[in-house]
């Protein structure tokens, strides 16, 4: 740089376009990156700490409220983890609906952040307001596949923000075979807008940034891994939700208030990426055929590539969803009785975000003693500084701060980070020299 002691800071008191706040600390030094800090400051929600003490009856509603985009995973992920505690035996119609259940949360957060939060980047663009200006049929069909998720959410949950339907055990109540033929339908209608969306998505400029790093996700021998399976790595790990902690760290750092993860000592990815990568041979034929199709090679090594997958994983969705719902039935019962014991009960799932895994301690009455939870977001803050240190390099430090700054925001945005999830988002310092 010309200026040999120019010192440049950079406030931007929120970051849009993400759900939560925090901020990213970025200086250079003649040229070179000498500190870059993803910093995460929304207070601590004490969710863990509220669950203790509580039946775990209790705990399904109750973890539905960390968040309002993906209530479903910590739902799902809490009462499959109790339930293998508890011996349950779930009916198959349960372990189906469960699927389809989740399959609605996938739709309506993977279109949130395609066409909402993350498309608009790759446009020029500030806001979806922005880009239904000039993509508006696109974005039109978005808002259609979002509420479509959102309406599979609450035909078993009661409601699709934080819902209520899912118990220890199955559901509370069971939709009427009348209702779900009028959702089948729905969902065979929008197949065909889901495709358009895959093609969509691979069509749109992205950067080439290629990458070296793990993929962390389920994976399951017969199924595209969703609310069950193993955790496995791309470096050929595969165990058990109960052995997490064996392999899996996690510590603070002294810039943020939400947990750093890492992995034989290494930042991972989780998310829509890392599990195409790891599981894409689990896909419906249909939906291989389309992926094939758009020339994407999987595994990829390019974190923009993302936004495909999450456009594959809404077609997959519906699919699933399709699949599992042909010939419905209406139980005897949507729930199977529960006797509780004391141990340890955990469980993993995969939210729309990644990887997420819970642990409880629970006594005889089945009162929680101690709950601890690893969402994705907290999982991803090592990968995405060491993304944004990576992409900024490629991307070239002598640009103008502003430009640096939009970077690493849709760097950033790409992983679509539930930073209020992770506090157990962008002020950005910029400091030359």
């Amino acid at each position: 740089m010309t200026e040999q002691h120019r010192s440049v800071a950079i406030h931007v008191p929120v970051l849009t376009r993400v759900e939560g706040e925090g901020a990213l600390d970025l200086r250079i030094d003649d040229g070179a990156i000498t500190e870059l800090r993803l910093r995460i400051f929304e207070p601590p929600r004490f969710f863990e700490k509220f669950l203790e003490g509580h039946s775990y009856s209790e705990v399904p509603d109750m973890v539905a409220r960390i968040c309002g985009i993906c209530p479903v995973a910590y739902q799902v992920t809490a009462v499959q983890a109790l339930e293998k505690l508890f011996g349950v035996e779930l009916d198959p119609w349960a372990h189906a609906m469960r699927r389809v259940f989740y399959c609605g949360e996938w739709i309506q957060s993977h279109s949130l952040h395609i066409h909402l939060l993350a498309a608009p980047d790759f446009f020029g663009c500030s806001s979806a307001i922005e880009l239904a200006r000039i993509a508006p049929d696109e974005v039109r069909r978005g808002l259609r596949i979002q509420a479509l998720g959102n309406e599979l959410m609450a035909l078993f949950g009661a409601r699709s923000v934080h819902p209520v339907g899912v118990r220890v055990g199955g559901f509370h109540g069971a939709p009427s075979p009348v209702r779900m033929r009028e959702v089948q339908a729905k969902l065979r209608a929008a197949l065909p807008e889901a495709e358009a969306l895959v093609r969509w998505t691979a069509s749109i400029a992205v950067p080439q940034d290629s990458q070296d790093f793990i993929s962390v996700a389920m994976r399951h021998p017969a199924d595209y891994a969703i609310e069950r399976g193993d955790i496995a790595a791309s470096d050929g790990l595969r165990i058990g939700a109960d052995a997490f902690d064996a392999h899996f760290a996690e510590h603070h750092e002294p810039h943020s208030t939400a947990l750093f993860s890492v992995y034989r000592e290494q930042p991972y990815l989780v998310g829509p990426l890392a599990r195409l990568n790891l599981n894409h041979a689990q896909l419906p034929d249909p939906v291989k055929a389309l992926l094939a199709e758009t020339g994407l090679a999987l595994p990829s090594r390019n974190l923009f590539h993302s936004l495909v997958a999450r456009a594959v994983e809404i077609l997959l969705a519906l699919h699933e969803a399709l699949r599992l719902l042909d010939g419905y039935r209406v139980p005897d019962s949507p729930w199977v009785p529960v006797t509780p014991r004391a141990g340890i009960a955990t469980g993993c799932t995969e939210a729309p975000r990644g990887l997420l895994w819970h642990r409880y301690e629970i006594d005889d009455a089945g009162c929680v003693v101690n709950a601890r939870i690893v969402p994705p977001t907290s999982q991803n803050q090592g990968r995405i500084e060491a993304d944004l240190r990576l992409s900024l390099l490629n991307f070239g430090l002598d640009h103008a701060d502003d430009a640096l700054r939009l970077h690493c925001e849709q760097v950033i945005r790409n992983y679509d980070p539930c930073i209020s999830c992770a506090t157990h988002f962008l002020r950005m310092n910029v400091e030359r020299t």
